[in-house]
């Protein structure tokens, strides 16, 4: 069903690009169509990377692209509830300005809580993990503030690593990482795991499975 949903939403959006060039309401009705086919993607490359190998999905996964990516949520104000936005704010709002490494890094950790059994299964999830008011697994979730993303640069920065990691392309820097702090802070917890990596602006960790 998800398969040949897909493929008739590629279709459309392949045939309005390439018949002729979209301006105005076509122009903003073959983007929506782009859109959607990057996140029926997401949804079953995060399905690949939340689920044990016996469990993966069936279907051949396309890699997202980056035009497909940056189609969504292009205000930088849509509801968190597909894993692009998701995993692209989260990248934006703890790292943005810091540097590619360490948004690089952000993302890492959220992947690698997606492909852990002790965390949810899908990026939303993970992200919102926790209450929005202050219980929660990432600090931009429940500071009270708004979650929309007007810096373009860095929000389109911010979504390209997250394509990256969707499509299992980016390098894991924090060697399997679980929990991140800024180096300005020194929270109880970070005495209780092993330190796996640090960059010039946070310091990451994992349990010690020993």
């Amino acid at each position: 069903m998800h398969v040949r949903r897909y493929s008739v939403l590629l279709s459309l959006a392949l045939s309005v690009t390439w018949l002729w060039p979209a301006t105005g309401p076509a122009l903003a009705s073959a983007e929506t169509q782009m859109a959607e086919v990057a996140e029926h993607k997401a949804e079953i490359l995060e399905q690949k990377a939340s689920a044990e190998p016996s469990e993966a999905p069936p279907a051949p996964v396309q890699a997202l692209t980056p035009t497909g990516v940056q189609a969504v949520d292009p205000q930088g104000d849509a509801p968190l509830d597909d894993p692009i936005t998701c995993l692209s704010r989260t990248i934006y709002w703890e790292a943005r300005g810091a540097g590619d490494g360490e948004m690089e890094a952000v993302a890492n950790v959220v992947m690698n809580r997606l492909g852990h059994p002790e965390f949810p299964n899908t990026v939303c999830e993970v992200v919102r993990q926790g209450s929005e008011q202050g219980n929660c697994q990432f600090s931009w979730w429940c500071d009270g503030r708004s979650d929309s993303a007007h810096e373009d640069e860095a929000y389109a920065g911010s979504k390209e690593i997250a394509r990256r990691a969707l499509n299992g392309t980016l390098a894991d820097s924090t060697d399997g990482a679980l929990y991140f702090h800024h180096k300005q802070v020194a929270p109880s917890w970070s005495n209780h795991y092993i330190k796996t990596a640090e960059t010039t602006e946070f310091d990451f960790y994992r349990p010690d499975d020993s």
